[in-house]
């Protein structure tokens, strides 16, 4: 006899349909599995037999062939406990259930029948809802994730008893509205910029980058207050909007770093990665295809401190994903994509030592060595990070003074006006398909041009400063988006003379630093 249950598996951050089918026949007792199951996927032969005996039923003393269909593609994971064991019951004649085509189950079984979390449910249940789906079954655990969407049927049983008491009488129970909340810094401790003394050009800079989704890079001393500053740049940010929050969370539950009882993300997410990360786990991939941090920092920030000391391959890998806004990554068998469009956040020292730039300690580093320090980073690299800017080093009368600065709630009233600016302007380009474009830092060029629209002076400005300074073509239009956002903090349509000096003022890194000796 051959049953059939219908799951799900990923692709990215998308679920495809799996169909379970097992097949079981008279013949010497054995258990095959094919369709290309990885290490965890063929485990479950012992967990589920484990499961159906510590619940009451029995494993058939006959041949059982499993496939996991279409055979070819790779399947990962322990999501396809529930249906294999689901599957065994309907096919010996255990159980019937004759409304299980219309039923996606996820699950993965303890040995005594007990269900335990995966991770993707939310992605399987954007997948039911939009192919027409009854609904889901899915451990107890993952079930405030599934509750971030609505209009489709989710059970959430504990174990593999109610499950089958569930499929008796399958009427799905009422879901609540109120959806889950995780924060997206996952700490408790309240970062705000009125915590920064001093610094104010700074902090100008960081609304900047806020206001446009500008990348940025903080050049100075050790101690000058670069990490303090980056990790307040999220208390100044916009709230995620629905559609956002929603592919945020579907992107941490393929990760798998959704908390239990936890659902929908409500606050940008700030990722700061050691420099000591690989490649892989900087971009995606590797052993399971996971996301990197990259793109656990979609819709958020993605701090790099100490930039020029990450692995060179990794930090090159950033260059396409950064103008693409997504990260693709290639295998033999399959291609996945992962969304990455973040801010990206970076801090270094001026030279090896880090006293280059420092007036009151002396740089002991030769010139060869801070050569060799500032060329690890690329210069197409460096292209696409719009604000550059050195940071001086704080005087007595800034370390001891009180409390001035602006909250991070005032700063982000700014911020909130400039994004629905924005978000206005562009809002004809997204009807025509352009979804992704709400900020002025993911415009293309030839948007740039289009929105960024100058007075003659501006114009004038601009000209002398590529002429002198010699900017490439892209930083250019970097300075064009740069320029419009700080027309926008101001509220005016057209970019004037001191919006462009401004922007060319954060492009140190495109002209010598000074050495002081």
């Amino acid at each position: 006899m051959i049953s059939i249950i219908s799951t799900c598996a990923l692709s990215g951050i998308d679920a495809f349909p799996v169909s379970v089918e097992v097949d079981i026949t008279s013949g010497l007792p054995g258990f095959t599995m094919v369709g290309l199951p990885d290490s965890a996927v063929r485990e479950a032969r012992e967990r589920v037999f484990s499961a159906l005996k510590n619940s009451g039923f029995s494993i058939p003393s006959k041949r059982i062939t499993v496939n996991l269909a279409p055979g070819g593609i790779k399947k990962e994971g322990t999501a396809f406990d529930l249906p294999l064991a689901l599957g065994i019951l309907l096919a010996s004649g255990q159980i019937e259930c004759p409304e299980l085509q219309e039923l996606i189950f996820l699950g993965e079984l303890s040995l005594d029948g007990r269900l335990r979390p995966v991770r993707g449910i939310l992605s399987a249940v954007i997948f039911a809802k939009q192919n027409g789906r009854k609904g889901l079954v899915i451990p107890f655990q993952n079930g405030a994730e599934a509750d971030a969407v609505q209009g489709v049927g989710i059970f959430s049983p504990k174990n593999l008893i109610e499950v089958l008491d569930f499929l008796r009488c399958p009427e799905f129970p009422v879901r609540s509205k109120k959806l889950g909340v995780m924060t997206g810094a996952g700490s408790s401790e309240v970062l705000d910029f009125s915590d920064v003394r001093g610094q104010a050009a700074a902090k100008r800079a960081l609304e900047v980058a806020a206001a446009g989704a500008h990348n940025f890079l903080l050049v100075g001393s050790p101690g000058c207050g670069k990490t303090l500053l980056a990790r307040r740049l999220p208390s100044i940010l916009p709230m995620l909007n629905e559609d956002e929050a929603l592919e945020t969370t579907r992107i941490y539950s393929v990760a798998g770093l959704l908390k239990i009882g936890q659902g929908r993300m409500c606050e940008r997410p700030f990722r700061a990665p050691h420099h000591s990360i690989s490649q892989q786990g900087l971009i995606g991939g590797g052993a399971g295809s996971r996301p990197g941090e990259m793109s656990l920092a979609h819709n958020g920030v993605l701090f790099l401190d100490e930039f020029p000391e990450f692995h060179k391959d990794a930090i090159e890998a950033l260059r396409q994903p950064l103008e693409e806004g997504s990260v693709t990554i290639a295998r033999a068998s399959q291609s996945l994509t992962f969304p990455c469009r973040s801010i990206l956040g970076a801090a270094m020292n001026p030279c090896p030592c880090g006293f280059l730039m420092d007036r009151k300690r002396r740089c002991l580093c030769r010139m060869e060595e801070i050569v060799r320090y500032r060329a690890r980073l690329s210069g197409p690299l460096l292209d696409r990070i719009d604000i550059h800017l050195e940071l001086p080093v704080l005087s007595m009368g800034e370390l001891d003074g009180g409390i001035t600065g602006e909250s991070s709630e005032q700063v982000r009233g700014r911020v909130d006006i400039a994004r629905t600016t924005q978000w206005n302007r562009f809002l004809k380009i997204r009807e025509k398909g352009s979804k992704a474009l709400f900020c002025n830092g993911h415009m293309t060029g030839i948007q740039a041009r289009e929105f960024c629209t100058m007075k003659d002076a501006a114009r004038k400005v601009l000209s002398q400063a590529v002429e002198s300074l010699g900017f490439s073509a892209r930083a250019y239009d970097r300075i064009l988006k740069v320029g419009r956002t700080i027309a926008d903090l101001d509220g005016t349509e057209i970019i004037e003379e001191g919006h462009i000096a401004e922007a060319i003022h954060y492009r140190c890194l495109d002209r010598e630093m000074p050495v002081y000796v």
